[in-house]
C-alpha cells in the first residue's frame, strides 16, 4: 500500500503538476506577483535614485495687478463690440455698422433754405403767390422733400404761409404789420444799446467797423440779398457785446421777419434806400463811440423805421 501525501491547502484543487508542496489559486483568478518592498532612499552608498520632490504650496501672498508698458498704454484698445441684438442669429459674422444719419439730405435741405431766402429778398417769389414743393423743385434741380422741408421752416418764420392740396403763399406784409415789427425790434434794442454807450470801449466799437463797411459794399452794388445778410450780421455782432445770446436770437428772427417785404418797389429806389440805410450804420458806431446815449436812440429808431 502507498503513503497518502498531504492534504491539500483549502481552496486548492489539488497538488501541482510535478509534485510539490504549493498551492494553486483558485479557478476563475489569476495568480498575484508579489513585488519585492521598496527600500528607503539613502543618500549614501552610492545609490542614483531620484529623491522625492515636495509638492509646491500656493503663495497667501496677493498678486500685484499687472501694470501696462509704455507700448502698452499708448496702444488704443478697439471699441467695445455691442451684442446682438435678442432673436438674431449672426453665425459668427461681424456686426455691421449702423446706418449714417442723412447728413447730405439735410446739406440739401439747407441749400435749399438759402435759395428760397434770396429767392424771397430778390423778389423771384411774388408775395401773394402760391408756390407748390414740386414746381420749385423742378427749378432747384432738387426733390420736392427737401423744398417742402424748407417751406415749412419759412412757414415758422413767417415768411410764408401753408395752403391745404396747393402749396405755399408768400406773406403780404402791410405798413401797419411793419410798423409793429419796428417798434417791437426798438422796445428791445434800444435799452440793450444806450447800456452798451456806456460800458464797450471805443476799441470794441472799432472792430464792427468791417462789418459796416460789409454792408456799404453790398448796398452800393445793390445787391439785395448779400445786403441783408451782411445788415443782420452787423446787429447780431452789436447785440452780441451785452453776453445775452437768447436777446441776440429774439432780435435776429424780428430782424429776418422784417426784411421779407422789403422785395416790393423799383430797383432804383431800393438801391438808394440800402446805401442810406448802411450808412446808418457807420453814423451809430460814430455816435456809440461817442457815448452819445440821445443821437443813438435817435438813430436806432430811425433805423428800424427805415427797415
Amino acid at each position: 500500500m502507498t503513503r497518502p501525501g498531504p492534504l491539500p491547502a483549502p481552496g486548492s484543487t489539488g497538488p501541482a503538476p510535478g509534485g510539490g508542496d504549493r498551492a494553486c489559486p483558485p479557478p476563475g483568478r489569476a495568480p498575484r506577483p508579489l513585488a519585492p518592498p521598496e527600500a528607503p532612499w539613502c543618500p549614501v552608498g552610492g545609490d542614483t535614485r531620484v529623491p522625492p520632490q515636495p509638492r509646491p504650496q500656493p503663495d497667501p501672498r496677493p498678486r500685484p495687478a499687472p501694470q501696462p508698458g509704455p507700448q502698452a498704454a499708448d496702444t488704443p484698445r478697439p471699441a467695445p463690440v455691442p451684442p446682438p441684438a435678442r432673436g438674431e442669429h449672426t453665425h459668427g459674422e461681424p456686426p455691421l455698422p449702423r446706418r449714417p444719419r442723412p447728413v447730405v439730405r439735410l446739406s440739401v435741405r439747407g441749400q435749399v433754405l438759402a435759395a428760397l431766402r434770396v429767392a424771397l429778398v430778390e423778389g423771384e417769389l411774388a408775395p401773394g403767390a402760391v408756390y407748390s414743393a414740386p414746381v420749385l423743385g423742378e427749378r432747384l434741380g432738387v426733390s420736392a422733400t427737401p423744398v417742402r422741408e424748407a417751406m415749412q421752416q419759412l412757414a415758422a418764420e413767417g415768411a410764408v404761409e401753408v395752403v391745404p392740396n396747393r402749396g405755399f403763399r408768400v406773406v403780404e406784409r402791410s405798413e401797419r404789420q411793419l410798423a409793429e415789427l419796428a417798434e417791437v425790434r426798438a422796445l428791445i434794442e434800444v435799452p440793450v444799446m444806450l447800456r452798451l454807450t456806456q460800458s464797450v470801449s471805443a476799441a470794441r466799437w472799432a472792430e464792427l467797423r468791417p462789418l459796416a463797411e460789409a454792408t456799404a459794399v453790398a448796398a452800393a452794388c445793390g445787391d439785395r440779398a448779400a445786403y441783408a445778410e451782411s445788415d443782420r450780421a452787423f446787429h447780431r455782432a452789436l447785440l452780441g457785446l451785452s453776453g445775452n445770446q437768447q436777446l441776440v436770437q429774439v432780435a435776429d428772427d424780428l430782424h429776418r421777419r422784417a426784411q421779407w417785404p422789403l422785395i416790393s418797389g423799383p430797383r432804383t429806389m431800393r438801391r438808394a434806400d440800402l446805401v442810406s440805410d448802411a450808412a446808418e450804420h457807420s453814423a451809430l458806431l460814430d455816435a456809440l463811440t461817442a457815448r452819445d446815449a440821445t443821437k443813438v436812440q435817435s438813430l436806432v429808431r430811425n433805423h428800424f423805421a427805415g427797415t
